[in-house]
């Protein structure tokens, strides 16, 4: 499963990723998750809010859909994304634990792991997991969070991500890391109108 945009091959960070990753673990503690239950766009989703902010569907293959802010078109060059990947072969908790290591095993591979939670199954909604990382080139730098869930009783994968271009990009993504870090997180672990896996179905695809 591919969480970054495919177009853009991720190699392994630069040691100065290392060093923006110390202290970014969010020490004052991970924001509180809701308990409410996902709420799920059953008809269209070719349009999100996102943390107040509205996201146009941009790009789906292959169970990944991507969508970025109005003024953000250019998948090439995007500064802000949210990515919602289908599993339909997760369906149970063991499955999806299984699929949240292994894309923290392809994170460790092309970055750095900035921090990793879980919520444990409840008689109101099942297990959830956590990952934030930063990753990147030469060129770029980008911090991802990627909440793993069960919806429809299907594995879903919400990711948020944000980029910095450029060779000097690791002061600004640490910055951005620590100004909006635990806000994003908050948002998206609290988010409860993800798309249901039929809506994003129903998205045109690339051939």
């Amino acid at each position: 499963m591919t969480l970054v945009n495919p177009r853009v091959a991720m190699s392994r960070m630069a040691h100065a990723l290392a060093i923006i990753a110390v202290g970014l673990c969010f020490a004052h503690g991970a924001p509180p998750v809701s308990s409410a239950s996902i709420e799920t766009y059953s008809a269209d989703a070719s349009k999100l809010t996102f943390g107040g902010a509205v996201y146009l569907h941009r790009w789906s293959k292959n169970g990944q859909n991507e969508f970025t802010p109005a003024n953000d078109p250019d998948l090439d060059r995007w500064r802000e994304m949210v990515t919602i990947n289908v599993n339909q072969a997760v369906q149970n908790g063991d499955q999806l634990a299984a699929l949240a290591n292994s894309i923290l095993a392809n994170y460790e591979k092309h970055g750095k792991i900035v921090r990793t939670d879980s919520k444990p199954r409840t008689p109101q909604r099942p297990a959830e997991h956590l990952i934030v990382a930063i990753l990147g080139n030469a060129t770029l730098l980008e911090a991802v969070f990627a909440r793993i869930l069960l919806i429809d009783g299907v594995g879903m994968v919400a990711v948020y991500s944000h980029r910095v271009y450029g060779g000097d990009a690791a002061g600004p993504i640490g910055e951005w890391m620590q100004t909006n870090g635990p806000t994003i997180e908050k948002n998206l672990m609290t988010w409860d109108k993800i798309p249901s896996p039929a809506a994003l179905k129903r998205l045109p695809q690339r051939s």
